[in-house]
């Protein structure tokens, strides 16, 4: 693998582009920014990686898989608070109108003046990846001036913690911190927001109003009574869904890291909110992570500290059992670290969220979101559509309990009251017992009390109630509204950090592109050659590429002129783990050469044997090592990579 100061994103795209990964969209057209198409490999890629995460999720935790509409009418998405607060800050540069989002752009100036303040001190600068020249346009001059220590230790704890400035404060910061346009140096904008759903009209009349998601979160919830009776009404249990969302992001830049359609892999695990435990926590307890909580970025600081799962939730780190487990699934912590929001950068349904974020060449990207939904979305849906979405558990043993009844007198409510009578009984009935007793007590005192339901006001005077006193309730059946912990994968972003982690370059001869996928999710995971166009090869290597096929082992047969060498060198940069020469002694004995990318080794085995290697090489089973330390490595017609 390409380490930090080798590696080249100018020379990734370059292949990725080549081998048609993926591509702008409509680029014939000029191209939309934010909107890629996958090429055939890329589409693979995705479809392998995906079907990892199904079975490793889905199947391995026996959640309940949906697949719901994309298309969602407002009322939905303004009820789960979208519509008013799922938005971002920009501004534009005032006189050529040019858009920036605005905590984008004080990041990229501030950082660029430290890296200036860093040359002028003749320090080493952390080296940035190429960018193309419309990203350039964006990028902030990097100019070589020394700052006083004061200023670079104010730019430090302004960006640990940039995500956490409302649209005021990052005004404040432009102003104070004299941050212009750029490209041009011109006065900028205040920051505005702006919401990132994609609006449409469903039906030809245009009278209901609806929007692309921009989560595949609300269907999941919509159809919880539905998941819930398919669970026999058992507790806890998880909704999965895997499908696009859109989001019209402000502007859209480092490729698939930030896009404006993409493919999402959501869970939304339900749990009771007195015992948010999980019954394999104990598996992860000890494993350990790198986490940068939101204590450390509000002090200007970026420190990470590797704790294990069971101690950062003892220590309320974490906040629980089912929030840490879904931390901890299948991650390298080499690789990522654990992020926590800070308060004004959480989302408005989320009580607490990390971010595991995966460092790439433009920094540490956030690729999975695991948020404490609480019980908003589930609550603020029922109270919407009066349908209740809530558990009914029968208790082991009857809760007898002394509480405040408030009985209405129906027959002077309705009369004085009514078209507000129906929404007030019912806000009403709902009320808490802290807030009856309140009620209580003034009501004792003045003979009335008031609420206020939708804005408006209303006295309860003594005439409007038959009963208002304590009474023994005994409870058999115990009602509540699951809180919901949601691990959200971004796709996209984790396919572009595991090419940008595997891709590296052979250092002898030409320089030659390898993208080092695990068999288990590359794209094409053998590649078949024969060693001349001689036709005595053909029986045999379609036969081979039959067996393979229907052991699900994906091949590719490359029969060009090409040297054998160069045919490697191609199916390299694909990512192809494994390849298969047909030569004269494989029509002659049955076997064939079985050579692994990434050290070029081969060994020569009978055609079954090779088979079977290769699908336990495919499903993890074993390891080159050990296929190379078991059988003897063929050298004596082995074709050199230059060939």
């Amino acid at each position: 693998m390409a380490t930090e100061s080798t590696f080249n994103r100018a020379n990734l795209e370059q292949l990725l582009s080549k081998r048609f990964f993926y591509a702008p969209a409509f680029s014939v057209y000029g191209g939309v920014a934010g909107l890629y198409d996958y090429g055939p490999p890329g589409c693979a890629l995705q479809a392998n990686v995906l079907d990892l995460w199904r079975r490793h999720f889905v199947l391995e935790e026996d959640m309940l898989e949906v697949d719901c509409s994309i298309m969602t009418p407002h009322d939905v998405l303004k009820t789960s608070g979208h519509v008013d607060r799922f938005s971002d800050w920009m501004c534009k540069d005032l006189k050529t109108g040019e858009i920036f989002r605005a905590d984008h752009l004080v990041e990229n100036v501030l950082e660029a003046r430290l890296d200036g303040d860093k040359i002028a001190r003749n320090a080493a600068v952390e080296a940035k990846a190429d960018k193309d020249e419309k990203k350039k346009k964006k990028a902030a001059k990097v100019v070589a001036v020394q700052l006083d220590d004061a200023t670079v230790q104010t730019y430090s704890e302004i960006l640990a913690q940039i995500d956490n400035y409302s649209g005021p404060e990052l005004a404040e910061l432009m102003r104070t911190h004299k941050i212009k346009s750029p490209e041009t140096g011109n006065d900028l904008s205040e920051p505005v927001v702006f919401n990132l759903m994609f609006a449409s009209s469903i039906g030809p009349t245009g009278q209901l109003p609806g929007y692309l998601r921009p989560e595949t979160a609300q269907g999941q919830f919509l159809n919880f009574k539905r998941l819930l009776e398919f669970n026999n009404d058992r507790m806890p249990f998880a909704s999965a869904q895997i499908g696009r969302s859109f989001r019209n992001e402000i502007s859209p830049r480092e490729g698939l890291l930030r896009v404006r359609e993409f493919t999402m892999a959501e869970i939304e695990h339900y749990v009771d909110p007195e015992k948010k435990d999980h019954p394999r926590f104990h598996e992860v307890a000890s494993y350990k992570l790198k986490v940068l909580p939101a204590s450390v970025q509000l002090q200007g600081k970026t420190e990470l500290l590797e704790i294990a799962v069971g101690e950062a939730v003892e220590k309320k780190i974490i906040d629980n059992q089912t929030l840490g487990y879904f931390w901890s699934i299948g991650i390298n912590p080499d690789r990522v670290r654990f992020r926590q929001h800070m308060k004004n950068e959480m989302a408005h349904y989320a009580c607490d969220c990390w971010d595991a974020e995966i460092h790439t060449s433009y920094g540490w990207k956030e690729c999975v979101g695991c948020a404490d939904r609480s019980a908003y979305d589930l609550t603020v849906h029922s109270n919407k559509t009066g349908e209740k979405l809530v558990v009914r558990e029968r208790l082991p043993e009857p809760l007898v309990e002394e509480k405040l009844q408030l009985e209405i007198n129906k027959k002077v409510f309705g009369p004085r009251f009514k078209k507000d009578a129906k929404v007030l009984e019912e806000h009403l009935v709902a009320l808490d017992q802290p807030t009856l007793e309140q009620l209580k007590k003034a009501h004792d005192e003045t003979g009335k009390f008031s609420v206020t339901v939708n804005g408006q006001s209303f006295d309860i005077t003594k005439d409007l109630l038959t009963s208002f006193e304590k009474a023994t309730i005994t409870t058999h059946i115990r009602e509540f509204t699951p809180n919901v912990i949601e691990p959200s994968f971004g796709i996209g972003r984790i396919l572009y950090c595991l090419m940008e982690h595997v891709y590296w370059v052979r250092p002898e001869g030409e320089q030659r592109g390898v993208l080092s996928f695990p068999p288990v999710v590359a794209p094409t995971k053998c590649l078949l050659v024969p060693l001349s166009g001689n036709d005595a090869f053909v029986p045999l290597l379609n036969q081979v590429s039959t067996i393979l096929r229907r052991q699900g082992i994906s091949n590719k047969i490359d029969d060009s002129g090409a040297s054998i060498g160069r045919r490697y060198a191609r199916n390299d940069e694909l990512g192809t783990p494994f390849g298969i020469t047909v030569d004269f002694q494989s029509a002659q004995d049955n076997t064939i050469t079985l050579r692994e990318r990434d050290s070029t080794k081969q060994i020569r085995e009978k055609v079954e044997v090779i088979v079977e290697l290769l699908k336990e090489l495919c499903e993890g089973k074993t390891t080159w090592a050990e296929v190379s330390a078991k059988y003897p490595a063929f050298v004596s017609q082995e074709i050199t990579e230059t060939d």
